[in-house]
């Protein structure tokens, strides 16, 4: 079976078009039409159903999908496997990371990684810690550095690095920053700006509100922790931010008695034999374990 014609597959059922799949794999549309016509030829098999511009799988394209992960990542792994053999940290590393990390946290690393490992070529992809999931169970990326989950999949192996504290936040003139007295009651009758409701961050601080019986007035949602506090700072809504992000934009809201804090750290896939590059990277990972 052509390696190749597996890719555009995959990245056809990933993307949901051809091209799509084309501007992933720096390919024209024809040659990714002509690709899946091999694979369908040589598996005598419809693999797409074609409705207008929507492209969805067949009941054999869905029965081929998870048969064509594992035909890549078994030959991923090999390659991997063979090249550790030399003992050298070269090669190409996948990394996965969210846009809140990348920016606060992994600049000193990378700097320190790139120059002391100046033959690997990182692969650095920003995206959200529950995208970078996927990345990391479906093979695209080696090792993700995000937000951990609560509770990590099964074949997934989660590693603590660094304890970030979150904090209620206010611009400085909201009624909840100046109030010296304030309870959770009264934090969650005013707007909120919440992150989106698939986030880590969203489920830790609504787990907080159903403990003590409240609902959150959630106004407004963003993934991005930027623009969250943007709107905090205009007075738009209160929030929870890293304690990290805080500046004179935004004041923290006074509640006795209540942290709150999320666990950041990389995954790792189980199944997956990791390259020397990402053994590499994870070592510098866990030095910095407890590091502010």
């Amino acid at each position: 079976m052509d390696l190749a014609n597996l890719s555009a597959f995959i990245a056809i059922a990933e993307t949901g078009s051809f091209s799509g799949a084309g501007e992933r794999l720096h390919l024209t549309q024809p040659a990714i039409s002509k690709r899946i016509a091999g694979l369908e030829q040589q598996l005598d098999v419809r693999l797409f159903d074609r409705l207008g511009r929507e492209v969805t799988l067949t009941e054999a394209g869905r029965a081929l999908l998870p048969r064509a992960y594992q035909i890549l990542n078994v030959l991923d792994d090999t390659r991997r496997a063979l090249t550790n053999l030399t003992g050298q940290v070269s090669g190409r590393l996948t990394l996965a990371t969210s846009h809140h990390i990348g920016l606060h946290r992994l600049p000193p690393l990378l700097r320190a990684f790139t120059r002391q490992y100046p033959a690997v070529a990182l692969d650095i992809q920003f995206m959200d810690s529950e995208a970078a999931y996927d990345e990391i169970l479906h093979g695209r990326a080696e090792i993700a550095v995000i937000t951990l989950a609560p509770e990590p999949h099964h074949l997934v192996r989660a590693t603590p690095v660094w304890d970030d504290a979150l904090d209620f936040v206010a611009a400085p003139e909201h009624p909840l920053a100046r109030d010296g007295n304030v309870a959770l009651a009264d934090v969650a009758r005013h707007p909120a700006v919440f992150p989106g409701g698939n986030t880590f961050t969203h489920h830790i601080v609504q787990r907080l509100f159903e403990s003590q019986g409240l609902t959150p007035n959630i106004a407004m949602s963003t993934n991005y922790l930027e623009t969250i506090k943007m709107m905090v700072s205009i007075g738009l809504a209160w929030s929870v931010l890293p304690r990290t992000m805080l500046d004179e934009q935004v004041a923290p809201i006074a509640l006795p008695g209540i942290q709150l804090s999320r666990q950041l750290g990389y995954i790792l896939h189980t199944e997956r034999t990791l390259s020397n590059a990402a053994r590499a990277f994870m070592a510098l990972l866990d030095s910095h374990a407890g590091c502010d």
